[in-house]
């Protein structure tokens, strides 16, 4: 088959009816083996995000400094690459990559990457990350455009059948939970640093504001469902170590409350010989408590709304998966995590020793 010509260009408000058919072909699962679609294969959404919320700006998922591209021949847009841009950071994360599979979406996609990839550098994003399912060629196609993968993720999610603990302040006091606070930041790192690989923590390079800005729509610690974090009301919860380490954090909580059609977001960081239950219990009511679906004031209607929750756990972060498990988080699906460097490491200059 001989190649088709087209261009990538950025999206345009007369795209929207072909950007959103690319979205929801993208984010709805095919009874075939084969799909229409080549994408990510990121299960982020209960179904394709309104076409329109992609512009709507900047209260939508689709934010002014956020970059949308398309690939566009004679039949019309063939291929779609949604970028979300972390300004605090300058990295960029792939959420979509799609193309309508003709027998060259991998060559569509490839293109997509590399443009991005090229204007990514233009625009000074320091690094480019993306979570994909290792299917349809995804891993084969980012690693050819310079990609390196890093870690991998387990995907798990709570039906909102599943009952909704009360938060009880009196045994959150009890077992040492707390809010988050920016003087946390340093106690935060050295959990961080105690529980991840060093390659990994050099990779991700949270640095000690990043801890600081702990709060709405905050995106640290990343995971493949961050961008869940842009339709969330986000808190964040701490557990000190019991006596004598008093000083130091056990665990540490990310909960993001949905506001738009996703699933509610909860990450946890936790030590591997410290039991994370009464901090996740205390977790799930707080979404209980915010969403009105708690034992108290549950509703048959309001579960039914209830889009559930989603989390995520790392393969070094064993055995806080069998945690999960326990309060009823099922196992939904295995992502890989890569990112690509698009700065060049210079050394800093420095005095050496002279040499006669």
């Amino acid at each position: 088959m001989s190649p088709r010509s087209g261009r990538i260009r950025s999206a345009r408000l007369t795209d929207l009816s072909a950007v959103g058919e690319l979205s929801r072909l993208s984010q709805t699962p095919s009874d075939e083996g084969d799909t229409r679609v080549r994408s990510l294969g990121l299960p982020v959404s209960a179904h394709a995000i309104s076409v329109f919320s992609l512009f709507r700006m900047p209260l939508g998922a689709f934010q002014p400094h956020d970059q949308l591209y398309v690939y566009e021949d004679e039949h019309g847009l063939g291929g779609l690459a949604r970028v979300e841009r972390d300004a605090h950071r300058d990295e960029w994360t792939i959420v979509e990559l799609d193309a309508v599979d003709h027998g060259e979406a991998g060559d569509i996609r490839l293109k997509l990457l590399q443009h991005l990839l090229r204007d990514g550098g233009k625009r000074g994003a320091s690094r480019v990350h993306v979570a994909c399912a290792d299917h349809s060629g995804n891993i084969e196609l980012f690693m050819q455009a310079g990609f390196a993968r890093y870690g991998e993720e387990r995907l798990f999610y709570r039906l909102p059948s599943e009952a909704m603990p009360e938060p009880a302040a009196a045994s959150a006091a009890t077992e040492g939970i707390r809010e988050a606070s920016p003087l946390d930041a340093l106690q935060l790192d050295r959990l961080y640093g105690a529980v991840t690989p060093v390659p990994v923590a050099r990779i991700e390079a949270y640095r000690l504001p990043d801890w600081e800005r702990q709060g709405s729509h905050w995106r640290i610690p990343r995971s493949a469902l961050t961008p869940i974090l842009r339709f969330a009301d986000v808190e964040a919860w701490v557990q000190t170590c019991p006596p004598p380490a008093v000083e130091e954090l056990a665990a540490f909580m990310q909960l993001g409350v949905a506001k738009e059609d996703q699933p509610h977001y909860l990450r946890l960081i936790c030590r591997p010989d410290h039991d994370p239950t009464a901090l996740i219990r205390y977790g799930l009511g707080i979404i209980g408590e915010r969403t009105g679906t708690g034992p108290s004031r549950r509703e048959r209607d309001a579960v039914r709304r209830d889009p559930g929750i989603a989390t995520v756990v790392r393969t070094y972060e064993s055995p806080l998966d069998r945690r999960l498990e326990e309060v009823g988080f099922r196992h939904l699906a295995d992502v890989s995590l890569l990112v690509r460097e698009t700065l060049v490491r210079v050394a800093e200059p420095a005095l050496v020793p002279a040499i006669r």
